[in-house]
């Protein structure tokens, strides 16, 4: 059954985070929306196989790992194409020009970046449009380099590429939370300084803005790199709860004591005053 959702309500980080921690293999159309009517739409299409990110394009014609090869003057599009069809149904395209000679492992590593880690990692910073995944669409051999990416390394690269986190507003943790570890032992990802400096507070003890004073940094900053490890599925954002305050003789606000005889006079005013009102209305 195809999921489909707004990015407004669901981001792309979110997305991803849900399609590798379910292993799904299938084919992800984000529809951006830059305008009003059909002009404004554009597709992208990125292919998962058990959670894993195989491939990307901006169309489904099946040309565009040719296209690129072909731009590099590696190989001429009729070239590429005549030996793709020399291919076992099935095999990534990549793969094969490989074991012909006609690329090699750098190259390939080349055009799976510009193919996916470059034109994915840019859909982050979309803030309007719509998603589908299709669980049935089978994988695209042609548009296949035979390299993959697990789609949290995706999330971590784009969003760390970030410069407007205005779409993501609403999805940051709040600067009153605090962080804590949902996996055992330190992260297998690979992380950047400043989040392994945030990471070191996940123990659900620190919120985010004294996290951010103890580094130095921007609330904002620590807020993004929170979100950051959430999405990666390493850390959950927890409400820190105030401890009760206890009030001792000691410390006891002289405002919330009533001296006893100054109780008795209230209330004995208050009293002769009532009786009077009362006989006057007899």
């Amino acid at each position: 059954m195809a999921i489909t959702g707004y990015l407004a309500e669901f981001s792309l980080a979110e997305m991803f985070q849900f399609l590798e921690q379910g292993c799904k293999t299938g084919l992800l159309n984000i529809c951006a929306l830059t305008g009003s009517g059909a002009e404004g739409q554009k597709n992208h299409y990125i292919w998962f196989n058990q959670g894993r990110i195989v491939a990307a394009a901006s169309s489904l014609n099946q040309q565009g790992l040719v296209t690129m090869i072909g731009q590099r003057g590696w190989l001429g599009d009729r070239a590429a194409s005549r030996l793709s069809q020399t291919c076992t149904v099935g095999t990534p395209m990549g793969l094969c020009l490989k074991a012909q000679g006609a690329l090699t492992a750098e190259q390939l590593k080349l055009l799976f970046y510009s193919q996916v880690m470059r034109q994915v990692c840019a859909l982050f910073e979309l803030g309007d449009g719509w998603f589908q995944f299709d669980p049935k669409v089978p994988l695209p051999a042609a548009e296949m380099t035979g390299l993959s990416a697990p789609a949290t390394e995706v999330t971590l690269a784009g969003l760390r590429a970030l410069k407007d986190w205005s779409a993501l507003a609403d999805k940051l943790p709040d600067s009153t939370s605090a962080l804590i570890s949902i996996i055992d032992g330190k992260p297998q990802l690979r992380l950047n300084q400043v989040e392994w400096q945030v990471w070191e507070f996940t123990s659900g003890s620190v919120s985010l803005s004294a996290i951010a004073n103890q580094l130095r940094l921007p609330v904002e900053k620590i807020q993004q790199v929170a979100f950051r490890l959430v999405v990666s599925a390493l850390a959950e954002e927890i409400p820190l709860i105030a401890e009760p305050i206890s009030l001792t003789p000691e410390t006891e606000p002289a405002e919330l004591s009533v001296a006893p005889t100054e109780a008795s006079a209230v209330s004995q005013s208050f009293l002769q005053n009532l009786v009077g009102f009362l006989r006057g209305k007899v």
